[in-house]
């Protein structure tokens, strides 16, 4: 198999990555906690010694999840602009317009989010 040597330490990263996933993995299996089968008070879920209420499937609010869709949506955000920051003299003016775009789009985002009130934990 002849491949370019430019693919040489993505492959190399990769069996670290496989290698490093399937040793932790392993690890976990072997020297973590084992746990008895069966239905004894000892593997009853508790928190902070209160005795559990309800069952597992109470909903949430919804400002939890919109909370990390929003985290997600402007970390993503921050990840765009990598690039552009470390090339912004080759981008030229160009570049500077693009990511004044997208910034503008990020705004009108996030105001909309703002008038429709997801960041206001009171209500």
């Amino acid at each position: 198999m002849n491949l370019p040597e430019s693919y040489i330490p993505i492959l190399i990263q990769a069996g670290v990555a496989i290698g490093f996933v399937a040793i932790s993995l392993l690890g976990a299996h072997f020297l973590g906690p084992q746990q008895k089968k069966g239905n004894s008070v000892k593997n009853q879920s508790w928190e902070c010694g209160i005795p559990v209420e309800g069952n597992a499937r109470t909903p949430f609010s919804i400002k939890y999840f919109l909370t990390a869709v929003l985290f997600v949506l402007f970390d993503i955000e921050i990840v765009f602009f990598y690039p552009y920051a470390v090339n912004f003299r080759e981008f030229g003016l160009e570049g500077f317009f693009a990511v004044l775009t997208f910034v503008a789009i990020f705004f009108l985002a996030f105001f909309y989010v703002w008038k429709r009130g997801a960041l206001d934990w009171d209500k």
